[in-house]
């Protein structure tokens, strides 16, 4: 068995065609979609993930700003620019790249970003809102490995589910989508002792540990999918992500490459989530406070 590769790339492309329509019939009413991107500090990856953000958004019609701090500016200078920015109705999505620097306090960074325009889906409240399956704004990168599921024909509901990392950005928002998919998830981790026992029963494995090479084909169950969430530079300059690929290509239904894979549906989720907020702007549509009464019954 040779595995399909899920190519991230075409299937963004085909996306982002139809967010450009969506984007043009905003015109009439006079919105244009705005995405706000703040940095800060000259990390090198950072610039590429920001470039590759205003790129997409020109290629669809969408207005894009990027706010710039050196890396030695202080905290109260990037949020007084995210407090501006949360006013200004031009912008309909604001996102703060990651990494700041390390005296920053990144919690209180991001949830000073309004709710309202929390495209990265980093806010507690959208964060919060995943158990209920009700966020606003799921998180980018969760979101677009659900696209590439769908849009692959790709049956969650039932599966054995295993995610391979549990970062707050990528493994729990995954592993929350999911279960809400109804499939049966497992969570691995730095500290799972003796992974391969997890990811062997896996039918879809999600892997975002960030370490190379990480899942060996001995490690996949023949006939899995496979998502390669990883992205790390080896050494000799070569990007590779946290699976084996040549490896685990012999043994997987499908696969998707690193680059090309879940990376550009990343970006496109973004613009959807961007283009979303506007079009709740322009029918009047407000974002719900939670309520109280429903946490009661949802918990009982």
């Amino acid at each position: 068995m040779t595995a399909k590769i899920i190519d991230g790339v075409a299937i963004a492309k085909k996306l982002r065609t139809g967010y450009a329509e969506r984007v043009h019939a905003l015109a009439p009413r006079g919105i244009v979609p705005g995405l706000a991107v703040i940095v800060v500090g000259d990390d090198p990856g950072s610039k590429v993930y920001v470039r590759n953000k205003v790129n997409a958004c020109r290629d669809i019609g969408m207005r894009s700003r990027v706010h710039s701090f050196a890396h030695d500016c202080g905290e109260g200078e990037v949020l007084s620019c995210i407090r501006t920015l949360n006013e200004d109705p031009g912008i309909h999505g604001l996102i703060v790249q990651l990494p700041v620097p390390a005296a920053f306090d990144m919690r209180r960074i991001l949830q000073s970003v309004s709710r309202a325009k929390d495209v990265d889906g980093f806010h507690l409240y959208n964060v919060g809102s995943l158990v209920f399956g009700q966020t606003i704004f799921p998180p980018c990168t969760p979101f677009g490995v659900q696209r590439l599921l769908e849009c692959e024909g790709i049956t969650v509901e039932g599966k054995n589910v295993v995610v391979v990392g549990a970062s707050n950005i990528v493994g729990k928002p995954m592993a929350m989508m999911m279960l809400q998919k109804d499939a049966t998830v497992t969570i691995c981790h730095v500290k799972t002792r003796d992974l391969a026992q997890y990811t062997i029963l896996a039918d879809i494995l999600i892997v975002a540990a960030g370490r190379p090479n990480l899942i060996l084909p001995q490690m996949v169950k023949t006939g899995a999918v496979v998502i390669d969430v990883g992205i790390n530079r080896l050494p000799d300059g070569r990007l590779v992500g946290d699976v084996d690929f040549e490896g685990v290509r012999q043994k997987a239904s499908h696969i998707t490459p690193v680059p090309g894979g879940v990376g550009p549906m990343t970006v496109t989720m973004l613009l959807q989530n961007t283009i979303a907020a506007a079009e709740r702007e322009a029918n009047s549509t407000p974002i719900e406070s939670p309520d109280f009464h429903d946490f009661e019954r949802a918990i009982a």
